[in-house]
């Protein structure tokens, strides 16, 4: 149970990562339909990110282990330059999600 346990929380957090920068909302979709795409990844990544949060909390060096590996392993498959492809010239500005941090 407790290896399950440590293979579930590894998978969150490369889930939360692939929220954070993985390309989910298409170009193509329209305005309303991509806001409100968008506003369902947003509470889904910050109860995801609560979720991580809470199993950090638990004070076991196996599960924060875990967690930081996910998170690196996430970043490396949807935000590292190894895996990724260039983008588009139009890419840039549409279908991403804001980032976690406030940019007030």
């Amino acid at each position: 149970m407790y290896a399950l346990a440590l293979i579930v929380v590894f998978v969150l957090a490369v889930l939360l990562e692939w929220f954070k920068y993985g390309r989910v909302i298409s170009p193509r979709w329209s305005r309303v339909v991509a806001r409100l795409a968008q506003t369902a990844m947003h509470a889904l990544r910050v109860g995801l990110a609560y979720v991580v949060m809470l199993a950090v909390m638990s004070f076991n060096v196996g599960v924060l282990i875990a967690v930081i590996l996910g998170h690196a392993v996430g970043f490396l498959l949807f935000y590292s330059s190894v895996f990724k492809r260039p983008p588009l010239p139009d890419e840039e500005s549409k279908g991403y999600l804001p980032p976690m941090a406030c940019s007030c």
